[in-house]
């Protein structure tokens, strides 16, 4: 069933010159990307480039400025309930109270969600078992270490079995070990499930694992876009930026010869 409805809507998520101005700031500048359903896409930038301000645009919990976009074929400005009906979102915040316990976390959004308590029961469990925190579950989430908090955080994220999934640098503050079986957990869930991602980072290694295509933002601006090992090979090769004035065909000719 998950497949079936992920194949309905073949892209996933449509922008055609989306931007979103803050005062002085422009956030997100004209931003036109089309990703495929049932991918993971990594949205790549360093801090303060627009990858945030772009997953809050849509959510529909920002209004664009100019421009639009439509998340499983639901315009953004219009539609936003519908969408984030159908999403899940794992954002700064990670949406848990640390003196439930996991399990209470997940049947608490369980029943937000209007999943009946046979399903919660069965889908709690399985998500647990997955994320290896099944013997933990009776335990108050305040007790959890980073890397178990986040895990419970996907968890929550993937609780009503969505089509499509955004993530905001969900290994963010992680040492290395739970960064590393975080990201094997979100790429066996989404795997195993068929759920579409939206991740964003500013980790290239990262993205080069886990991600099947990725975008380069900078200030706002889409710059880059294909598979990791593309963007990868761009990154790590020297580049020459010539600038003057005055160049003769001849001089043009030999630059453009040696790939500058």
């Amino acid at each position: 069933m998950m497949a079936e409805r992920i194949c309905m809507t073949e892209i996933a998520i449509r922008t055609e010159n989306l931007a979103r101005d803050f005062e002085t700031v422009r956030a997100v500048d004209d931003l036109s990307l089309e990703m495929p359903a049932g991918i993971v896409f990594g949205f790549l930038g360093p801090n303060g480039a627009g990858k945030t301000t772009t997953i809050r645009l849509l959510l529909g919990l920002l209004e664009p400025t100019s421009g639009r976009a439509k998340v499983l074929d639901f315009d953004t400005r219009t539609q936003a309930d519908r969408i984030r009906e159908r999403v899940g979102a794992l954002l700064e915040d990670d949406g848990l109270y640390e003196r439930l316990t996991a399990y209470e976390n997940l049947n608490f959004y369980g029943e937000i969600n209007r999943l009946t308590a046979p399903e919660r029961r069965a889908r709690i469990r399985q998500l647990l078992e997955h994320l290896d925190l099944w013997d933990r579950r009776n335990e108050r989430v305040s007790r959890f270490s980073s890397g178990m908090k986040q895990k419970l955080a996907l968890a929550r994220a993937l609780l009503h079995r969505l089509s499509l999934l955004f993530l905001d640098e969900p290994t963010a503050g992680l040492d290395a070990l739970s960064a590393v079986a975080l990201r094997e957990d979100l790429t066996a869930l989404a795997r195993q499930e068929g759920v579409t991602v939206f991740l964003t980072t500013h980790n290239l290694a990262e993205a080069e694992k886990i991600c099947d295509r990725v975008g380069v933002i900078h200030k706002g601006r889409l710059v880059a876009g294909g598979r990791p090992d593309e963007i990868g090979d761009q990154a790590r090769r020297p580049s020459v930026n010539v600038t003057g004035r005055g160049f003769t065909p001849e001089a043009i000719a030999a630059l453009e010869e040696v790939g500058i």
